[in-house]
């Protein structure tokens, strides 16, 4: 597994996918169960900064890095590469529990970034993937958010934006995927292409937490979240076709996008930010993501796309519970409150576990039908 060529090391699912599972579920384990963080990163900050650029990062590196050599026509970033971001990642991880590790953690973390826009932007810079620089622009804008966070910038504003830069990534590659995907598995046709719905997907989260860096609440703020919110209705309404709530690759990613728009809504545009948060951090990225890694690593992996291997609808079940529950918990106090994030960081942690249990021996071994990958 140490060395390049290992299989591990073919394509970015590969190492990110699995990470992110098992890290998504200690660090949920650990906050929800009374770990204060560190002197240098502590308590709520380092939640933040675990679940937004340890866990998420993680799954959006991961499926980047994958996607971009579909897209461009470019080889993937592999070996070498590929083992660096992943040692730069887990240094991150290891020095954000270290009692002053937090500026460690922000080189470790930064140097990941850096290496992701090289391996993302240098593919759609050679193919002159002119639909995909955007994405670059984003990436960067996540990569920036980090940063901030580690010279210096009032934490909860770098964490706004790091949240909203990962809502405004499901609002942009699930424009692209979840047509596709509902198309592909229903044999319906796809909706006609709307760029500028798509755009917009990107744009007003990334506004939304923009406006809120300069005023936690605003008319502008509110503006742009009721926007991300109607724009994922008329997605939605667009892209839904009957039999989604028959399929369990289907409806998570509906159920996902939807949770995290309406995030975005009440986070801008409510006093109940908390809630707002959730709904996109757990409801949105948890269940968006989990679904993601099970579809996307089916295929790369060489296997059937569908049905969904056992044990992943029940975790798409425990990951929607871990949504539900964490945002009605906001509405409590004391004992209520905590009981209740205990049992949504148990049920987000179930739900991760059951996709690294699954998947473990199919994310290490080469692709089943022969291919490279």
């Amino acid at each position: 597994m140490w060395r390049s060529t290992h299989p591990v090391w073919a394509m970015a699912f590969r190492p990110f996918y699995l990470l992110a599972a098992l890290w998504g579920a200690v660090a949920i384990l650990l906050w929800g169960f009374g770990f204060q963080g560190t002197p240098s990163l502590s308590g709520l900050y380092w939640h933040a900064h675990e679940m937004i650029w340890g866990y998420a990062a993680a799954v959006v590196v991961g499926f980047l890095l994958t996607a971009v050599a579909t897209w461009t026509k470019q080889p993937p970033v592999s070996g070498r590469l590929l083992m660096a971001l992943a040692g730069c990642w887990l240094l991150a991880r290891t020095a954000a529990l270290l009692p002053q590790g937090a500026p460690w953690a922000g080189a470790a973390g930064t140097v990941f970034f850096l290496l992701a826009l090289w391996g993302l932007g240098s593919a759609v810079w050679r193919s002159r993937n002119v639909r995909n620089y955007l994405t670059v622009l984003a990436l960067a804008g996540f990569a920036l958010s980090h940063t901030a966070f580690h010279l210096g910038s009032p934490p909860q504003s770098a964490l706004t934006a790091g949240l909203m830069t990962v809502a405004g990534f499901i609002g942009l590659i699930g424009s692209r995927v979840i047509p596709f995907f509902t198309a592909k598995r229903l044999n319906t046709p796809s909706p006609p292409a709307a760029a500028w719905l798509n755009h917009a997907a990107l744009i007003l989260p990334l506004t939304a937490g923009v406006l809120m860096l300069r005023q936690n609440t605003s008319i502008a703020a509110a503006a742009a979240g009721m926007g991300c919110a109607g724009v994922a209705a008329v997605q939605l309404w667009r892209w839904h076709r009957r039999g989604i709530w028959r399929e369990p690759l289907l409806w998570t990613l509906f159920v996902g996008y939807a949770f995290t728009a309406a995030g975005v809504a009440v986070t801008a545009a409510t006093a109940y930010r908390s809630a707002g948060i959730h709904l996109i951090a757990v409801g949105g990225i948890g269940l968006l993501t989990l679904s993601m890694m099970t579809r996307t690593a089916l295929g790369h992996t060489g296997r059937p796309l569908y049905p969904a291997p056992s044990g992943l609808t029940a975790a798409f079940w425990l990951m929607t519970a871990a949504a539900v529950l964490r945002v009605v918990a906001t509405a409590f106090a004391g004992t209520a409150y905590l009981h209740g994030i205990r049992l949504s960081a148990v049920l987000f942690a179930l739900a991760l576990l059951l996709y690294g249990w699954r998947y473990l021996p199919w994310l290490l071994r080469p692709r089943c039908d022969g291919k490279t990958g």
